[in-house]
């Protein structure tokens, strides 16, 4: 470790200390005697986002959380609401073992969970995430919401079919039924 005081690398570890996210190491330079503290952190598995154009880059929680904050602005949802969204999906996609997930995955996610959280908040994320390029697209998508006769299923813990299925090169997501296809259904079981 380089001193910040002299620029030798010669140190010892005086202290070593468990903190939240890494270990805090009080250290001492051998060469000028001066004491400093250094932090080591845990680095997490990386995950490669697959754009829908091909490129990659790394997973970034702070884009998804601003994504998340836009589309949930100035709607009335607990605070911790917008975090929890994101704390779950990193947590799923760092549990997945993948070194690359597609995007779509991702958006997917976020719509599943944002229709329960709140109709106003996915309408605005599915806007951008599905491109609408017509008021019909938008109608169609607010028709669906609004007839839907049964509650809302619970969501899979870890979304593991799609996931797996997406990320073994399937390149279609599963087509969900639309409220009018799942209601006989439905009313058959009652």
């Amino acid at each position: 470790m380089k001193c910040p005081y002299c620029g030798q690398m010669a140190s010892r570890v005086v202290d070593s200390r468990t903190a939240e996210s890494g270990v805090r190491r009080r250290r001492e330079c051998q060469e000028c005697g001066e004491r400093f503290t250094t932090y080591e952190q845990y680095q997490a598995t990386v995950v490669m986002v697959v754009k829908k154009d091909e490129r990659r880059e790394e997973f970034h929680r702070e884009k998804l959380l601003h994504g998340l904050r836009v589309a949930t602005s100035k709607r009335p949802l607990p605070a911790n609401a917008v975090e929890a969204i994101v704390d779950d999906i990193e947590r799923r996609l760092m549990a997945s073992g993948r070194a690359e997930i597609p995007s779509r995955v991702i958006g997917e996610m976020v719509i599943t969970q944002l229709k329960r959280l709140d109709p106003i908040a996915y309408i605005r994320f599915a806007s951008v995430y599905r491109q609408f390029v017509s008021v019909e697209d938008m109608l169609s998508e607010l028709d669906q919401l609004t007839f839907n006769p049964l509650p809302p299923a619970e969501q899979p813990r870890l979304f593991e079919d799609e996931l797996a299925r997406l990320l073994n090169g399937d390149d279609e997501l599963p087509r969900t039924p639309t409220p009018i296809e799942a209601a006989p259904s439905a009313l058959a079981r009652r």
